[in-house]
């Protein structure tokens, strides 16, 4: 799939473990898995907003678009 994402790389550079974080948004650390390894088909804007005030970061930080 073309859309890549890069939350393992948001984490390392907040020094935060995948556990931590998906405590922090309230997600299963098995659904934070699906969405690191880029297997969901759909992410909620609810998550995404999550995941970006736990990393402080913007959306474009974490999704890329790479064509195949």
């Amino acid at each position: 799939m073309p859309i890549i994402t890069n939350i393992d790389v948001m984490l390392a550079r907040r020094k935060m473990s995948s556990g931590e974080l998906a405590e922090k948004i309230g997600i299963t650390p098995a659904n934070l898995s699906i969405l690191k390894t880029g297997k969901a088909k759909a992410v909620r804007l609810s998550t995404m907003d999550a995941l970006c005030k736990a990393l402080d970061c913007q959306p474009g930080d974490l999704l890329e678009y790479k064509p195949d």
